[in-house]
């Protein structure tokens, strides 16, 4: 199924597999889910991802990280905050700081797809992603 939105139906799948507690999940391979998940593997929300299949038919394969014998899922929560329909920018000084430095805002500059923590410190703002914690 076509999304013009990869990266909600990206955050969206992440979701749901966290919620039922699967191994891993797939989702369609762009540019940005890979970029987003290299960000996600760095700040250790995942353990791993990897890429399968050919041409159009590509995924990522993402494994999810759990904690502890009740396997509690380490990401927490995912929230989209830039959309199509509503985009939105932030400069270095005004990034956002998710729940005072426990998460991460994802955001994509013109140095790359980094967190709110890596754009602050080079000085670059851009869009703002998503939300993680």
């Amino acid at each position: 199924m076509a999304s013009n939105d990869t990266i909600a139906d990206m955050l969206t799948r992440i979701r749901n597999a966290n919620l039922a507690r699967h191994q891993t999940t797939e989702v369609p391979s762009t540019k940005m889910t890979r970029n987003i998940a290299r960000v996600l593997l760095e700040e250790g929300f995942i353990s791993e991802f990897s890429e399968t299949g050919e041409g159009a038919q590509k995924r990522l394969v993402i494994a999810l990280k759990y904690k502890g014998k009740g396997r509690r899922p380490i990401i927490n929560a995912l929230q989209r905050v830039s959309k199509p329909g509503l985009r939105v920018y932030s400069n270095c000084r005004d990034l956002p700081r998710v729940l005072g430095g426990i998460g991460i805002a994802i955001v994509s500059t013109s140095s790359g797809i980094m967190t709110d923590r890596d754009a602050r410190r080079q000085g670059v703002g851009g869009e703002v992603l998503c939300y993680v914690w």
